[in-house]
């Protein structure tokens, strides 16, 4: 009778959320390593290259530490650690370290998002106000007192979608990080937080203070970083009926066997967070409290799930999330996605609204045009990227099968060169 239950009770679940992965007819291999480069047409002797500069720039203090990591086909033929997780504690880098990914969440918030989509949920030029109706009639604002931070707004001239929401054309700001000083006052008085923290706050609460503000502009008229993919995070707990983290784990982190993200680690894993780090006279120091803690991964309340910042993973973790891209949706039998959502992700949604002709922006990453590719250095066609605010960034191509990951926990200004130098050397190392 006890097992007649628990399958009766599975089934209930399974059939009032849904299930957004399914078993696949194709089945690629698992992201694996190989010891022969050269198997996957990437030459050894090049790779070197990479190796190289990763440990100079350890040595002259660009960075405290990096983890890369170079995938083609699916095996991985580098994947290495330098230099120190924490200067202070004299602990060294481990390339299975968990790293704070920040804005590298967004891709996979709006992920889940196309998997509710494929399940007939909504549409993406749904208003978000049919969900969360505290988004109903947006304004714009029209007027600031610096004196009091208090503001006029006129009506915006449409409501904001899904779509706009998954683009960063809704209008929403960003807060502290705020390219607009006004905008920064107005969240901060408002209460919303930005980013990640240690608070007993949930993303719902957050979101429903947001959409009492004002926009930038009208929906869909420029492109403005913001925090829409934390508005998305919550609008993904109204649709599917599950906390986002659990529907984060449940319907892809396990599937993909992504062990090492998630929003929140426990004691067991605390030891493999890497500090962030920032320059102090010379030398590499652990960053102060400031707006946040940064030991908000292991500390603190743990009820935010930012689905615009909140994540942190691994150097692994995230090139098999790629890689599933690359796969057209799917991963090793596990198929997130049709690949023709796949290919409405990766189409261009923002017009000549981003940042400018050498990439384009989808519905979750930087896509790169022809104008990138004849600039050189950063991929074939098609090739998708983003990256995070400690310093962390991802790129893959679909041409060449290949997955670039570089890993770094740092804030302020440092001579560090390692991104561009990294995603230019994986290229050359392409030997068929």
């Amino acid at each position: 009778m006890k097992k007649i239950f628990i399958f009766i009770l599975l089934l209930t679940i399974n059939f009032a959320t849904g299930i957004a992965q399914t078993k696949s007819t194709q089945k690629s291999p698992a992201l694996t390593e190989t010891s022969s480069p050269e198997s996957v047409g990437i030459s050894a002797e090049r790779l070197a290259r990479i190796d190289n500069m990763c440990a100079e720039a350890v040595a002259e203090g660009q960075v405290p530490g990096i983890v890369s990591l170079v995938a083609r086909n699916g095996k991985i033929v580098h994947w290495k650690a330098y230099g120190m997780a924490d200067t202070q504690e004299g602990r060294k880098l481990q390339r299975d370290d968990i790293f704070r990914i920040a804005s590298q969440t967004k891709a996979i918030t709006s992920t889940a998002v196309m998997m509710l989509w494929e399940e007939g949920k909504f549409r993406l030029d749904d208003p978000i106000s049919k969900y969360i109706p505290e988004f109903k009639n947006p304004k714009v604002l029209s007027s600031f007192k610096y004196s009091d931070t208090t503001w006029t707004g006129v009506s915006a001239n449409k409501e904001i979608t899904v779509r706009h929401l998954l683009t960063h054309t809704s209008g929403i700001g960003y807060g502290i990080i705020d390219r607009d000083e006004r905008m920064q006052m107005i969240f901060q008085k408002a209460g919303v937080t930005d980013l990640f923290t240690t608070e007993n706050i949930t993303i719902g609460e957050s979101v429903k203070k947001l959409a009492k503000l004002p926009l930038h502009h009208n929906p869909g008229e420029k492109f403005t970083y913001s925090e829409g993919l934390d508005v998305l995070g919550y609008f993904i707990e109204v649709v599917s009926g599950m906390p986002f983290d659990k529907f984060l784990k449940t319907r892809i982190f396990d599937p993909l066997g992504m062990e090492d993200t998630r929003f929140y680690f426990p004691e067991t894993k605390k030891d493999r967070l890497v500090a962030v780090h920032h320059k102090v006279d010379g030398n590499w120091e652990k960053y102060p409290v400031t707006f946040y803690d940064t030991d908000y991964p292991v500390k603190g309340a743990k009820t935010f799930f930012s689905g615009g910042a909140g994540l942190s993973s691994t150097a692994k973790d995230y090139a098999t999330f790629l890689q599933m891209y690359l796969n057209g949706g799917e991963y090793n039998g596990v198929r997130l996605l049709s690949k023709t959502t796949v290919q409405t992700i990766m189409a261009n949604q923002t017009g000549d609204l981003f940042s400018g002709p050498e990439e384009y922006y989808g519905l979750a990453f930087g896509v790169v045009t022809p104008e990138g590719v004849a600039k050189g250095g950063i991929g074939s066609l098609g090739t998708f990227d983003w990256g995070g605010y400690f310093n962390t960034q991802y790129f893959a191509d679909p041409v060449e099968n290949v997955v670039g990951i570089i890993m770094k926990q740092t804030r302020g200004s440092s001579p560090d060169q390692t991104g561009w130098k990294f995603r230019q050397l994986v290229f050359q190392t392409i030997d068929d």
